[in-house]
């Protein structure tokens, strides 16, 4: 065989040899790294999701009836998407949750600014938009651009992307300084602007909007730098099967539009007590409350329900006020009128006692005489209508919720036919005929924002306690780090 022959059948067999061994390496399982679905399948196998948070009214919180908060509302769906139970770890800030999901964690799910330079994490798509926002406090000069804000006192959160931006603007104006902690939270941050300790901070407009009602004292100033993205953050090095899940889940909201009802209902409501009415309640609170606060917990251990609920009841009706007398011949701090009174066995209703557990007594009363097909917070709202309308409108306005087409079981519905009730047209189609029925809706709004209000106020007031036990050594000013000017 000639030596050219040879080598040509060489070269074929190599050849085949290599392309064999090719095909034979591409249905084995690839070896340089994890499968892509890894991390999803361990989460699957061990059926549950582990999920680091903060403990912030924008990300997790323990409301009313349990766990609450934005960001909680969307890992439990996705772990029900996935079919998991869910597990939650809330005791850190936002450079340790980043650091726990790194080392632990399945996902990081707190207020996290997506950040695609960050070493060891990957990022889901983004959530929502995050606009960064400088407040100050009342009663300075408004600034209204960067050129006002030299010789302020600024403070932000490290690591939640403010200062990120704050960075980008100092390139542009050297002389700009300001402060970052890692150990405050957004509401912490206002409170040391309301008290004076900063004069200005830059958090994101969402947490402001969700915040303001509680500080009346800070006001909002301007927008700085373009929006960040939201967005929750994974180990890198385990595959790519829980990201793309993520994704996948957060696509699947986004197009049936229940990501951005989500996003409305925890971020998009209106403010519906004005600053003077906000700042007058806080006040009221402080200096009222004090005094009728174990009359309230008592009637509510009675009752069975939340003493601040009682608390921003009778605050609607007399704002604390035990002679509080209406036109119509209402009186007490519960404002019970002298018929009611004598049902309940109230003596006398100026007695703040007999009238805060008289009140609470007829707000049982009403609630438990509610249908039974009515539930929950929905049960709840119109018992508290009632007791400013009375039962009968309220079931007058039922009846027009069905004539409507409603669902006369739900809050929701039902308040849009209340007001109905001062319209002859619907009215006269009534058992009990004419009532100021838009009342009971603004009723129950307020009281609603009073009890959030109170329930802020008290989970305030634990969180600073904690935060002192936290920090027994730290004076307040080494909560910050100074970020110097770069000129």
């Amino acid at each position: 065989m000639p030596a050219s022959a040879t080598i040509s059948s060489r070269r074929l067999w190599r050849g085949a040899f290599l392309l064999c061994s090719a095909l034979l390496l591409a249905l084995l399982p690839y070896r340089s790294g994890p499968p892509a679905d890894t991390h999803l399948q361990e989460v699957l196998a061990r059926d549950f999701l582990s999920v680091h948070t903060r403990n912030t009214p924008t990300t997790y919180y323990e409301g009313r009836q349990g766990p609450t908060g934005f960001e909680y509302e969307l890992v439990r769906r996705f772990a029900n998407h996935l079919g998991v139970s869910l597990t939650l770890d809330s005791g850190h800030n936002i450079p340790e949750v980043l650091a726990a999901v790194r080392e632990e964690g399945d996902l990081g799910a707190a207020a996290l600014p997506l950040d695609p330079t960050l070493d060891g994490l990957l990022f889901s798509r983004p959530i929502m938009l995050l606009q960064p926002l400088l407040v100050y406090r009342r009663g300075l000069h408004p600034p209204e651009g960067i050129e006002e804000l030299e010789g302020l006192e600024i403070g932000t959160l490290r690591g939640s992307g403010t200062d990120r931006v704050l960075r980008e603007l100092q390139a542009e104006h050297p002389w700009l300084s300001w402060k970052e902690s890692t150990e405050l939270e957004v509401a912490e941050l206002l409170g040391q602007v309301a008290g004076g300790t900063l004069d200005a901070a830059v958090i994101f407009e969402h947490q402001f909007r969700l915040n303001r009602l509680f500080f009346p004292e800070v006001e909002d100033g301007f927008t700085l730098g373009k929006p960040l993205s939201l967005a929750w953050a994974f180990p890198a090095g385990r595959g790519l099967g829980l990201v793309s899940a993520a994704n996948r889940f957060l696509d699947e909201l986004r197009r049936d539009d229940e990501l951005d009802a989500l996003v409305a209902s925890y971020f998009g409501h209106d403010d519906y007590l004005e600053y003077v009415g906000a700042r007058t309640f806080i006040a009221h609170a402080r200096e009222r409350l004090p005094q009728y606060s174990e009359l309230f917990r008592e009637a509510a251990r009675n009752t069975r329900f939340d003493w601040k609920l009682l608390a921003a009841l009778g605050y609607q009706e007399s704002h604390w006020e035990p002679r509080a007398t209406s036109p119509t011949g209402v009186r007490g701090l519960m404002m019970l009128t002298n018929a009611t009174a004598g049902d309940l066995g109230v003596e006398n209703r100026l007695d703040p006692a007999q009238s805060i557990h008289g009140g609470a007594r007829y707000l049982r009363h009403i609630k438990e005489r509610l249908p039974e097909s009515i539930t929950g917070d929905d049960r709840l709202f119109m018992a508290m209508a009632s007791y400013n309308v009375g039962l009968g409108h309220l079931y007058d306005a039922r009846k027009i919720t069905e004539m409507r087409g409603g669902d006369p079981d739900l809050w929701r519905d039902v308040r849009e036919s209340l007001p109905l009730l001062q319209e002859r047209e619907w009215h006269s189609k009534t058992r009990h005929g004419y009532a100021r029925g838009g009342e009971p809706v603004i009723y129950v709004r307020n009281i609603r924002r009073y009890y959030e209000i109170l329930a802020y106020l008290d989970r305030s007031q634990e969180q600073f306690h904690e935060l002192n036990a936290r920090l027994p050594d730290q004076a307040e000013s080494e909560l910050f780090e100074q970020v110097p000017p770069v000129l």
